[in-house]
């Protein structure tokens, strides 16, 4: 059995229909688990080789027999391994944890099980009752004025998208041949991470970063940390009102339109129409495709987030066609379902 099968770890860990509809629904305690050793940075205190609780509790500040029972739990789904008792060592899951590898998943798995998450997630009811967002009846308000407040959920969630940017980024890279173009506009870029990746991989290439006002300084930082200050303009701005930078050959969504309902992502896609105008550019938007029918398929998953936490949702391929059509674009290619890809997209 493969670590990361989820079916599969389902049915190791039961012996039928029932027991299984049981280990999903108490699924959150997994999470939690996880959640608190990736905080504890659990995983980093283990790539010389195994250690005891005793030890690990030492250095991370934890009641030791507590941290033993989560430890535990983690490792009968494969997230550490129970060397011997009271002994614990890193799995191929666990190694995710690890705050020293380029895709770390640590980051995202801290604002998974941070309190703006964890609390919209519960009151999951609610979303599924009303239509609306989850978090905007948890907090009173939307995500976004939420985040400007508070200085803390920022940090777990720039962190977050941009330890996401780099594990992903080059899986965008390699799919699409951005040495063709002058100019490419990164829009709603975050700190340029994505943009930084495209920039240093074609040397030829210029950059726009198009952000909200309150981004750009720490945009304009991590650009320069790259070395790449020269080759990037910053533009600040509203990708619902616009304008858009023109005159760029190619235009990204990275990550963009899942946060948004139809509506409102038809509005960022207009804007981008307009500033293409009759240029011919191209615009390349990097999401996910969701599967159809039963299968397994992350998005499906992480479409729960973006109907209680953002108001967004993950979109099937027929979803992201109609979307497209409607706000002025063709696709250009067939983009992979179940995975995170991209839509080439063609203006009409």
């Amino acid at each position: 059995m493969a670590e990361w099968d989820v079916p599969a770890l389902v049915s190791a860990a039961s012996k039928t229909p029932r027991e299984a509809l049981a280990v999903l629904a108490n699924a959150d305690r997994f999470a939690r688990a996880i959640h608190v050793l990736a905080e504890l940075n659990v995983a980093d205190l283990l790539t010389a080789g195994p250690r005891t609780v005793d030890d690990l509790a030492g250095e991370v500040g934890a009641d030791a027999p507590s941290l033993y029972r989560v430890l535990r739990c983690a490792a009968s789904v494969g997230v550490f391994t129970e060397v011997e008792v009271e002994t614990f060592g890193l799995t191929p899951m666990a190694e995710g944890l690890r705050t020293d590898i380029a895709d770390t998943a640590r980051d995202a798995i801290v604002m998974d099980g941070s309190d703006f998450f964890y609390r919209a997630l519960g009151a999951l009811g609610h979303s599924v009752r009303t239509g609306e967002t989850a978090f905007d009846h948890v907090f009173g308000m939307p995500i976004w004025p939420y985040l400007e407040s508070n200085a803390a959920s920022t940090r777990i969630l720039d962190d977050a998208m941009a330890a996401i940017n780099r594990r992903l980024g080059n899986r965008y890279l390699e799919q699409i041949d951005f040495g063709r173009f002058r100019q490419v506009a990164d829009v709603g870029g975050g700190k340029g991470i994505f943009l930084s990746m495209l920039l240093e991989r074609y040397p030829g290439c210029s950059g726009v970063l198009f952000e909200r006002p309150a981004m750009v300084e720490a945009a304009e930082s991590s650009i320069a940390e790259h070395g790449l200050a020269d080759r990037v303009t910053m533009t600040a701005g509203d990708f619902f009102t616009g304008p858009l930078p023109a005159g760029c050959d190619a235009y990204v969504l990275n990550m963009v339109l899942h946060d948004w309902n139809d509506e409102a992502a038809a509005r960022i896609l207009g804007q981008v129409r307009e500033a293409i105008g009759d240029t011919g550019a191209v615009l390349f938007v990097l999401e996910q495709v969701v599967s159809e029918l039963n299968t397994w398929d992350r998005a499906k998953l992480l479409d729960i987030d973006m109907l209680t936490v953002w108001g967004g949702r993950e979109r099937s391929f027929h979803e992201w066609e109609r979307l497209l059509r409607s706000s002025g674009f063709a696709l250009a290619n067939e983009p992979a379902p179940g995975e995170w890809t991209v839509l080439e997209c063609r203006p009409l």
